[in-house]
């Protein structure tokens, strides 16, 4: 049933035919830039939010992870981010498109979609069945009040809303793109709705809707793409709703960059063809916590010519080689792109429109801090909850964890000789420790060879997870060791489980001298700015600045350094916590002046 709310206004309402956008009845074309209000902190908002609109954009987009705002079933978070992002991107003159899933990809660990909720529906995921789509249900009563209520039909920003997200990449259930179209609608959604997929026959046929807007993702060649989508859809407006003009990085990987003279003629041509465009992305920001996902190389679709294993895990940093860079800086590419939007605006001044003109200008960026170095001279051990007792080793999702670390614990019956020991189904990366001593470190697709234990030995493997898979058929990853732990062909039963909770805040920890676990040090600023963080001598682990989980760094890179914005800095003492997970000790953390890229 549709909230109790005012009908919409009798402006304010976007239309559309074959020949573009009207708003209150005048010409608009879109001119989007993608900024996830998730992938930066919310004090710098005003000024990705006015950059944007300086480069000549009128409208910004997002996406809204669902397993951001419901870690728990029923345990909804920080909703208020998303309304107050929206208010702001309306006080720096930009309409809005928001893009709320359920499924998102955005290389977001699992897509968006909830680790739990995955965990209990498997293969139901993205279909009709009634429990997922009951927990889809629970979401969107849950999210959409505050994106009904800002509507344009009502005096808000919202232009457009999404339903699903590249549908036709996955399957072909319209029954579940109905039901999620009708929901929307149901709940106040009455600005135009729209999908998006891959300019292919497939992905159009499976991924659309009848009467539901249209609009295709690509990176190059837009004539090609749009000639398919007039194909599909001559009624529609042309609207590229994903422009890749960078692309993300997996670790162990290349650094990914695109020529700007290059992305800068393509979103030329794409304006040139009569479409409206989204830039995706316009400023990437960082994948904060556990917010990487990864991907899953499954030929032909996907290459291992770089990686050693077919999991690849998204890095920390989203930078994307986008027009702004992971600090908010304009690069070469974002010049480029604000001359040929001011040259497109200048010769259609009849399509081009604002929310307000002039729009606000871009605060400065802070400055960035020198470089210092901070040593690591205190520890405090891993602190691991209540252990689990079980038959079997359990999943992460049966231990009620969505990332962190689980230490695995078996007794090798005996007296036996020393014989192959094997971990099936590790997700994604394991130190396995014989009485004490370190062994091995497995990874996810790895070969497990040469791993040989003696009877009554004991067993530790210390499991991390690096993100679910958020695009192909292995959206909905489990995590932890999904097979079971094999000496030879005898399964080892009797296991005791002990998690850290990565998604939470750290517990109050008794750091002191010595030791491994938890590293700490103190870095004492007389005033704030942004800064670069490196971990010399660390292998993979995480990184806390005042209680704030960075992310993941690995010196495998070819993310090298990890981009601490000025918010989570103080004046005076700020504390940095390091877990090193690799056969490394570090000493320090040092502070950087530039990102590096391997």
């Amino acid at each position: 049933m549709a909230p109790d709310l005012p009908l919409p206004q009798a402006g304010g309402m976007l239309t559309y035919d074959s020949a573009g956008f009207r708003l209150d009845g005048r010409a608009l074309r879109i001119l989007s830039g993608a900024m996830h209000y998730f992938r930066t902190r919310p004090q710098q908002w005003p000024q990705r939010l006015a950059a944007l609109r300086a480069m000549g954009l009128n409208t910004v987009e997002t996406y809204v992870p669902w397993n951001l705002h419901e870690p728990r079933p029923g345990d909804f978070r920080r909703l208020a981010e998303l309304p107050a992002f929206l208010d702001e991107a309306d006080r720096q003159g930009l309409w809005a498109i928001v893009r709320p899933g359920p499924y998102i990809c955005a290389e977001w660990d699992n897509g968006g979609l909830p680790g739990w909720l995955t965990a209990r529906v498997g293969r139901r995921a993205r279909t009709s069945d009634p429990d997922y789509l009951a927990a889809v249900d629970g979401f969107f009563d849950a999210l959409l009040p505050a994106v009904v209520e800002r509507q344009v039909d009502r005096g808000g920003n919202v232009l457009m809303v999404q339903v699903e997200n590249e549908y036709g990449s996955h399957g072909s259930d319209t029954g579940l793109l109905q039901y999620l179209a009708d929901g929307l609608r149901g709940r106040g959604i009455t600005v135009p709705l729209f999908t998006s997929d891959g300019p292919e026959d497939h992905m159009l046929t499976g991924g659309t809707l009848p009467g539901v807007l249209a609009t295709v993702n690509f990176g190059s060649e837009p004539e090609a793409a749009f000639e398919t989508l007039r194909r599909h859809r001559p009624q529609d407006p042309l609207f590229c709703m994903e422009y890749w003009n960078g692309w993300f990085d997996h670790w162990g990987g290349p650094h990914h960059t695109r020529d700007a003279a290059d992305a800068a003629d393509t979103l030329r041509r794409i304006l040139a063809a009569g479409a409206s465009v989204n830039l995706y992305m316009a400023h990437g920001g960082s994948n904060f916590g556990t917010g990487a996902g990864a991907n899953h190389a499954d030929p032909p679709f996907n290459s291992t010519e770089w990686t050693h294993s077919p999991f690849q895990p998204v890095t920390t940093s989203y930078d994307y080689d986008a027009p702004l860079d992971e600090r908010g800086a304009p690069t070469p590419k974002y010049e480029l792109f604000r001359s040929v939007l001011a040259e497109f605006a200048a010769e259609h001044p009849e399509e081009v429109r604002f929310r307000s003109d002039p729009g606000p200008q871009p605060a400065e960026l802070p400055e960035l801090l020198g470089p210092a170095t901070v040593e690591l001279g205190e520890s405090a051990p891993i602190p691991f909850a209540a252990p689990v007792e079980s038959a079997v080793p359990p999943s992460f999702e049966e231990l009620g964890l969505e990332h962190g670390l689980v230490r695995y614990t078996f007794r090798v019956p005996g007296p036996r000789p020393e014989l192959q020991l094997t971990v099936e189904g590790l997700h994604d990366r394991a130190t396995l420790l014989v009485d004490g001593e370190r062994v091995a470190e497995l990874e996810r697709g790895v070969a497990q060879d040469g791993i040989r234990v003696a009877g009554g030995a004991l067993v530790e493997l210390l499991v991390e997870s690096l993100g679910r898979v958020n695009y192909g058929p292995h959206v909905g990853d489990p995590k932890g060791i999904t097979g079971g732990v094999r000496h030879e062909r005898q399964y080892l039963h009797g296991c005791r489980a002990e998690v850290f909770d990565l998604g939470e805040p750290l517990p109050e920890l008794s750091f002191g001298q010595g030791g491994s676990g938890l590293l700490r040090g103190a870095l004492t600023l007389e005033a704030t700015g942004d800064t670069y963080l490196a971990v010399p001598g660390g292998q993979h682990g995480c990184l806390w600045v005042n209680g704030f989980l960075l992310g993941r760094y690995d010196a495998r890179g070819p993310q090298l350094t990890l981009y601490c914005p000025q918010p989570l800095l103080h004046s005076g003492r700020n504390e940095l916590v390091l877990l090193e997970l690799g056969d490394a000790r570090p000493h320090s953390v040092e502070l950087r002046t530039e990102p590096e890229f391997g």
